[in-house]
């Protein structure tokens, strides 16, 4: 333990084998898995919305952005959401399907989001029917984008798939 004084208060610098930084590192060990299940959440909600107002539907909207092969595109973009949602929750190939997750955010940061500025939320009034708000800008797509970053870099901590596959390799070699 060594003691410093800055100023009129004293500063301990604790380090190895003190029980707050052992604690510490135990619930580090956790700080993805909140990562995993609201980027994993976000992806699948959306392509749930998707698929339940049809392809066609979302055909339409990429139509009217000039996406090429929109048909194609709506479907892609739909299973790339749910399949990569469900393996983000589950923590399962995150390095890989984070690839094209992020490749969808970065389509829809710049055909769509990108117009709108930095902020996520713009609101325009409040009326008596509750408030009412203008498009969404490249916040939650930058935070998705950081959040897939952190888990392809850090991995995707505890009750992860990818954590029991690489124990398994590890038992099998």
């Amino acid at each position: 333990m060594n003691v410093s004084t800055i100023g009129n208060r004293e500063e301990t610098n604790l380090s190895g084998g003190d029980a707050m930084s052992r604690y510490r590192l135990a619930i580090a060990r956790w700080a993805p898995v909140p990562l995993r299940l609201i980027v994993g959440y976000g992806f699948l909600a959306h392509g749930l919305a998707k698929l339940s107002r049809g392809p066609d539907t979302f055909a339409s909207v990429l139509t009217g952005l000039g996406v090429p092969a929109p048909h194609l595109m709506s479907w892609v973009t739909i299973l790339t959401e749910l399949v990569g949602g469900v393996a983000v929750l589950l923590g399962a190939f995150v390095p890989i399907i984070a690839v094209p997750l992020a490749i969808v955010l970065l389509v829809a940061t710049f055909t769509v989001h990108l117009r709108y500025g930095f902020s996520s939320i713009k609101l325009i009034a409040v009326t008596s029917g509750g408030a009412q708000f203008g498009p969404p800008g490249i916040e939650c797509n930058l935070l998705y984008l950081a959040c897939l970053m952190s888990l392809v870099l850090g991995g995707s901590g505890p009750l992860a798939i990818d954590g029991w596959i690489r124990q398994w390799r590890k038992i099998g070699s």
